[in-house]
């Protein structure tokens, strides 16, 4: 793997472009079970991630494994969607904007 789920939390700020999330203003907080919980607030497309829960316009969920796998590009968010094993909850639209991020 990659980098650790951490990892991957810890340096987005960083890593996001910046000119694909100008105009976004979304919450989404990630629950990833076995890691931890992350809330990412994208401001007009300046990205801050704090961790821990809180009020988001969406919620996605999955295990560790799958997440990784997510970020280390070896699993497709959609069909990880599709067969339950990423979930999401609440604005679905802010949801699809997700795949700028990454």
């Amino acid at each position: 793997m990659a980098e650790s789920v951490q990892e991957f939390f810890q340096t987005l700020e960083s890593r996001a472009d910046s000119s694909k999330t100008a105009g976004m203003t979304s919450s989404y907080l990630f629950d990833i079970d076995g890691a931890g919980q992350w809330k990412v607030d994208v401001e007009d497309g300046k990205i801050t991630v704090t961790e821990g829960g809180g009020d988001a316009d969406a919620v996605i969920s999955s295990s560790e494994e799958t997440f990784q796998k997510i970020i280390a590009g070896e699993q497709n968010p959609t069909s990880a969607y599709m067969t339950g094993k990423l979930k999401v909850k609440g604005d679905m639209g802010a949801a699809m904007k997700l795949q700028k991020l990454f």
